[in-house]
């Protein structure tokens, strides 16, 4: 199932699994705590098996464009699981005041 919320209104779990799926390059000029770098690109089977099948992936990207689609690749692939879209990206994560990290 796929979920859409806004991420400068979303409070993360403490154990969130968050998928930024930008290129490397851009993930290493800022990401949201906590983020782990999947592009798009490179989504696959293997790398849901990487996350327990109970818990949400929460994905984001720069803008809002590439998330969307990183979850309809994933739900493809796994539709049991639960994909929640953070709507704006990480542009909107820093235009709200979020802490963002840099480096890989």
């Amino acid at each position: 199932m796929i979920r859409k919320l806004e991420i400068t209104t979303f409070e993360f779990p403490e154990d969130a699994i968050i998928w930024d799926v930008r290129d490397a390059k851009a993930f290493a000029e800022g990401h949201v705590k906590g983020a782990v770098n999947q592009p798009i690109d490179s989504l696959s089977a293997e790398s849901l098996t990487q996350v327990n099948s109970d818990q949400s992936i929460y994905i984001l990207c720069g803008g809002g464009s590439k998330a969307p689609r990183a979850a309809e690749k994933l739900e493809s692939l796994d539709g049991s699981r639960d994909y929640v879209v953070l709507m704006g990206g990480t542009r909107a994560a820093r235009d709200a005041g979020l802490p963002l990290e840099q480096g890989s």
